[in-house]
């Protein structure tokens, strides 16, 4: 972290290094909640008052701070002491490059220790105010488990989740090859990944200029036009400068969570391509750009790879599914019915953006309205209503014109409300990873249970290729029956279509049988590892 760039004072940010030194009992930069109980006390601010600068502080709740995040506690706790009320937007209406540090009782004496104990090289005596330096390990659960997870070796939520993968989960998917047939394994840049946002629609509803306008500039290699432009994947992210890097080049990087996409093969790597630049926005976000989705006769012309295929191996990656339409193109085609319904299990991601409405009047914008949402609930086959956010994302003004000044102002709302989404992304990328992982670790438990099953339905000796081509034949009726067996729901289940076709490229008879180990190793994961994390990691002003 550059303290330079921090806005305050800089022999203030000088103390501020110090302090963090003191209260980062492990070294390893970061200020777990125990620490910050122990250090944030000598502020004298009540408890309710800790609780919201570090929930505003820890606003990613990773359930730790780093040199930043502490930086930004401090000035909340010195704003607090000023007779400031602590919310969101304090640190934003406040002039920081005045504001002096808090006053912390006895850390004056506690650095004076600190440093006599650094010149002697001898063990610092015991202080007034104890900053604890480990946290005793826990006797976790009252699981049967053989292995829980340490407390002492996890520093995040994120670092917990990447630990419980690949101890309980990952053996599991190995074992019945879940990846084959679901999602490939995860490495660790899944889990270290910036949240993305996917645009999906037809060509020229505005997908490119949507990116452009949120950006406030073009990217490497972007085309806007009124015909098909983009006509690859798109990754938009942060970079020193500005290029754009071949998806055969970025689908091999290791600390870039693209790896998954090598399974679609050569053909579509060369439609797929990733796009660098420099942007504040981008620091904290990424964008899929993709192709418009054809419709008409130009669904005739085949393309050479999956690309129902690739957009939910995007979908199960990206944090929100912006779904675009225009006045002009409320038509669903087929592939787009195939696209939405390949979304399947992350209807929670998606939002819906009627763009370009300016370009009707307030009269026909209301039928468009209604034609959209008849459209809609005819391909997501759901009685909910699903919330259609109407603007025109575009660097130009609204055309008062045609829309009147009671449509402009509706447009001006809108956008903040989809504007506002999107910037509570970040917030909640860590809450999304965990409903990720949890979503995922159900699937590949009752994966394990269908293949066994399959595995134990198989004959001991001879026929075995006909027994195997009349369970794919009877395949929705071997689901029921691992549903019923092990009381199991309905929708958790996978699309039956794509297992036939995965399940027939193999020999069920080479499957492994139902392992309860894993199976309890994941369950406990689910019921107590994963609660019990959430828990340590929370504000520690919570009770």
């Amino acid at each position: 972290m550059d303290i330079d760039s921090l806005p305050m004072r800089k022999h203030h940010a000088k103390i501020y290094q110090e302090w963090f030194s003191l209260a980062d009992s492990d070294g390893d930069g970061r200020i777990t909640g125990n620490d910050a109980i122990a250090f944030f006390a000598m502020s004298n601010l009540s408890r309710a008052d800790l609780k919201q600068v570090w929930a505003i502080a820890d606003s990613k709740r990773r359930g730790y701070l780093g040199f930043k995040e502490f930086v930004s506690a401090m000035q909340l706790v010195a704003l607090a002491q000023a007779g400031s009320e602590i919310n969101q937007n304090t640190l934003s209406n406040a002039d920081l490059d005045k504001l002096n540090p808090p006053l912390m009782e006895g850390l004056e004496n506690l650095l004076c220790r600190n440093k006599a104990s650094s010149v002697k090289n001898e063990p610092e005596p015991e202080p007034s105010v104890n900053i604890q330096t480990q946290k005793p390990t826990l006797q976790w659960f009252g699981s049967k488990s053989a292995k829980t997870l340490p407390l002492s070796s996890v520093t995040s939520i994120v670092d917990g989740l990447k630990r419980l993968y690949l101890e309980k989960l990952k053996p599991l998917e190995v074992t019945y090859r879940f990846n084959d047939f679901a999602c490939p394994l995860l490495t660790n840049s899944d889990f270290d990944a910036k949240p993305m946002i996917m645009l999906l629609g037809q060509y020229s509803t505005g997908k490119t200029t949507f990116i452009k306008h949120l950006l406030k500039s073009s990217y490497p290699g972007a085309h806007i036009g009124p015909e098909p432009t983009t006509d690859r994947f798109v990754v938009i992210m942060s970079g020193p400068d500005e290029r754009t890097v071949p998806g055969n080049t970025i689908a091999v990087q290791a600390d870039m969570p693209f790896n998954g996409l090598t399974t679609f093969g050569s053909a579509f790597l060369s439609k797929f391509e990733c796009s660098q630049m420099p942007n504040s926005l981008l620091e904290h976000l990424a964008f899929v750009d993709t192709p418009g989705v054809l419709s008409g006769e130009k669904q005739r012309t085949q393309r050479s790879y999956d690309f129902t295929g690739v957009t939910s191996w995007f979908a199960s990656k990206c944090d929100l599914i912006l779904l675009l339409f225009d006045p002009h193109k409320l038509d669903i085609s087929d592939e787009f019915k195939r696209v939405i319904a390949s979304l399947r299990g992350h209807d929670d991601k998606i939002r819906v953006v009627l763009n370009k409405a300016d370009q009707v009047d307030t009269q026909q914008l209301m039928r468009v309205y209604g034609a959209l949402m008849w459209s809609l609930g005819k391909v997501l086959n759901t009685p909910e209503v699903m919330r259609v956010y109407i603007g025109s994302f575009n660097d130009k003004p609204i055309n008062e014109a045609a829309v009147g000044p009671l449509g402009k102002e509706l447009f001006e709302k809108e956008q903040d409300d989809l504007l506002s989404d999107l910037k509570d992304i970040p917030k909640k990328a860590c809450d999304r990873k965990i409903n990720e992982f949890v979503k995922r670790a159900r699937a590949a438990k009752i994966h394990a249970y269908v293949i066994s099953h399959l595995k134990n339905e198989m004959p001991a000796m001879l026929g075995k290729a006909k027994a195997q081509q009349k369970l794919i034949d009877n395949l929705e009726d071997q689901f029921a029956k691992v549903q019923r067996e092990y009381h199991l729901p309905a929708g958790d289940f996978p699309d039956v279509e794509h297992f036939k076709e995965v399940l027939s490229g193999y020999s069920i008879d080479k499957f492994e049988k139902l392992k309860p180990k894993m199976v309890q190793a994941v369950d406990d994961m689910l019921a107590h590892d994963i609660p019990q994390l959430l828990k340590t990691f929370r504000n520690p002003y919570e009770r």
